[in-house]
């Protein structure tokens, strides 16, 4: 294809309406699923509260926030999950910087570090330890090469469970969204609320 000069479009032969009925094509396969994945963040976001939420961490954590959002409801589960897991760890640690500066908080704090002290002062509590935990085990895989051995290998995993591997990463994203938020609706995070 031309745009009208010698020169060839060197990426691709498709006109842009083309790529436009590409795109409205996704866009309608999903749509059912898009609008019941917004409609379940909508659900979920209710924890967070009318006045809303502080998100300590700076630009990174309030992209990560909104990223993981849209990334959730285009689909991209993949993304969810490791948007969710940096966004909780950006949050947790940032927030013991700022709000509790009678510690010495390293330039980078391992996760589990973050969640020991936040454990200790009540930010968080047992079950949300267990989650983050359960969170960072899922991303791992994912950020890392595992081999199919490994039991958090994503293949590996859809053959022990029996279930195709998007159904399994769509799972964890749900439980990751819905961690995040939960993160996010503690006291320590929420607007006009008192830790």
């Amino acid at each position: 294809m031309t745009d009208g000069g010698d020169q060839p479009d060197l990426l691709s032969d498709l006109a842009d309406l083309d790529f436009a009925r590409l795109l409205l094509a996704e866009m309608h396969d999903d749509l059912r699923g898009q609008v019941s994945r917004f409609r379940m963040l909508t659900d979920f976001s209710r924890e967070i509260g009318p006045k809303g939420t502080m998100i300590f961490g700076g630009q990174a954590a309030h992209h990560a926030w909104v990223e993981a959002r849209s990334s959730f409801v285009h689909g991209n589960f993949v993304a969810t999950v490791l948007l969710c897991q940096g966004l909780v760890e950006h949050l947790l640690a940032a927030y013991l910087h700022a709000g509790l500066l009678i510690d010495d908080i390293p330039n980078r704090i391992p996760f589990r570090e973050t969640l020991r002290r936040c454990r200790e002062r009540d930010v968080i509590d047992d079950r949300d330890v267990t989650d983050l935990q359960k969170l960072m085990a899922l991303r791992n895989p994912l950020s890392h090469f595992r081999h199919v051995d490994d039991p958090g290998n994503l293949d590996r995993r859809s053959l022990d469970a029996r279930q195709h591997g998007a159904d399994l990463i769509q799972h964890d994203a749900v439980f990751a969204i819905g961690l995040a938020v939960r993160m996010l609706a503690k006291p320590a995070f929420r607007l006009g609320e008192t830790a």
